[in-house]
């Protein structure tokens, strides 16, 4: 389900709730495709850091694949109401070459968000419909005032995550993020019908913030130790009222 609607992030608690940055079980958090080892991790920053650009997790330079799939866990289970997805630019392109595509990355313009599954790799993670799928807007249009300056800046919004009945007793999200504003740009000019410079056009997706907001339940995720028996024994598997008299049924083992 697509999610267009969003609200300003101006304070730490608002309607949408707290921010749960802090139930965040960031020891098993991970991400793949991610350009240095942790990089997603880092980019799970307090509320309070939402305006920084650095650190960022990014899709590598040198590989033509500009997906990340991150998985993150809670250490209990939480409601999320909303996600908040920060970018640098919709194209950042640093003068560091003549034509700045060098070191150009693109913030992310889709964001699909699964709750409760720990068995999603890119390629189900691109068939599969998620529990919601966030359209993006473009970081040029998150401004805020800097906490530390009077001067507007790149700031964050909160998309909420409908419907809210998947995401009431979530002990975990997948986010999928598949594409980004340089490619869909490229889609719109053309540009993918080029033969010449096809691996140029592929520009690595930046991300620099994710949050979410919600609340807590204070129910603890833990692990499930499990028994299971190779085969059945038959004395724990008494027909109910047969030791009243009632005949067991026939054995299958």
């Amino acid at each position: 389900m697509s999610c267009t609607g969003h609200s300003h992030d101006h304070d730490h608690e608002d309607q949408l709730g707290l921010s749960l940055q802090s139930y965040i079980d960031m020891d098993q958090v991970y991400c793949l495709n991610e350009h240095v080892e942790n990089a997603g991790r880092s980019v799970l920053k307090p509320y309070q850091e939402r305006f920084t650009l650095e650190p960022n997790l990014q899709s590598p330079r040198d590989d033509d694949d500009l997906e990340l799939l991150m998985y993150i866990p809670f250490t209990e289970a939480v409601s999320i109401k909303s996600i908040s997805v920060g970018g640098r630019e919709s194209i950042y392109k640093p003068n560091t070459t003549s034509d700045g595509v060098g070191g150009a990355t693109s913030a992310p313009f889709t964001c699909k968000v699964f709750a409760n599954r720990t068995d999603l790799d890119f390629a189900s993670a691109r068939e599969l419909e998620a529990d919601a799928t966030v359209e993006l807007l473009p970081p040029e249009h998150m401004s805020e005032v800097q906490t530390d300056s009077s001067e507007m800046g790149p700031g964050t919004l909160d998309f909420p995550l409908r419907p809210a009945s998947k995401f009431r007793m979530c002990t975990s999200v997948t986010l999928f993020f598949g594409d980004n504003y340089a490619q869909k740009l490229a889609e719109v000019q053309g540009d993918d019908d080029d033969d010449d410079d096809d691996d140029d056009d592929v520009i690595p997706t930046e991300i620099n913030y994710i949050g979410f907001k919600g609340s807590g339940t204070s129910v603890k995720r833990v692990a499930v130790e499990c028994i299971y028996e190779t085969r059945g024994m038959k004395k724990d598997h008494k027909t109910p009222g047969a030791e009243y008299g009632a005949k067991e049924g026939p054995s299958f083992y």
